[in-house]
């Protein structure tokens, strides 16, 4: 037993030891995922004209959710979704700015989510659901072309619950301990050019 783990080992350690030199490519994955996640977000907070935050954003992070000071709630969220989107691109600072936007996320969860529990969709399994769903189907079907709007998906129910922050979450988790990734990060160069120096 003892020498097919060794085997094993010497197997797994050839075959991975040869995958090294493309392991900024999950780094990289990550940051190129989160990016229009980010920007989207914080663009939609944000009044590119006057770099301020929306009035409604405000409203809502005052009315809606209650978080005090509201304003610089709304200024300092799109703003650090607004830049991580352009750092994260670039791989420049990753795992700075992954602290602070995973914050948002925490903030998000907690703030927006944690009433919906896990669940981004409602399930359809759900009788509630199922019965809802049923509802906008007949009435859809009466009043539109109901195979046109579904050609290319279903319909589901938005319930708007924890799961998408946390997973994004945890994956700002991942680039604060990976960072941005070798070759693939201006942070990877930055850091050569560094050791190159001394």
């Amino acid at each position: 037993m003892g020498q097919l783990v060794c085997v094993f080992n010497r197997f797994h350690n050839a075959l991975f030891n040869r995958l090294q030199c493309f392991d900024g490519l999950a780094p990289l994955a990550l940051r190129l995922y989160l990016v229009p996640v980010f920007w989207m977000a914080g663009t939609q907070k944000i009044d590119m004209a006057t770099f301020l935050p929306f009035d409604y954003t405000v409203q809502w992070f005052d009315d809606g959710l209650g978080l005090p000071f509201p304003y610089v709630m709304a200024f300092l969220a799109g703003w650090t979704e607004i830049l991580g989107a352009v750092l994260l691109l670039m791989g420049l600072a990753t795992r700075w700015i992954s602290i602070p936007l995973m914050v948002t996320m925490i903030v998000a969860a907690l703030a927006v989510h944690w009433d919906q529990g896990w669940s981004a969709i409602a399930s359809s399994e759900s009788r509630d659901i199922a019965i809802r769903l049923g509802a906008a189907r007949e009435i859809l079907e009466e009043h539109a072309d109901y195979g046109w709007l579904t050609e290319k998906g279903g319909f589901v129910i938005l319930n708007n619950g924890m799961e998408f922050s946390v997973t994004y979450f945890i994956m700002l988790m991942s680039l604060m301990f990976t960072g941005g990734g070798r070759f693939t990060s201006v942070d990877y160069w930055l850091m050569k050019s560094c050791k190159a120096d001394r």
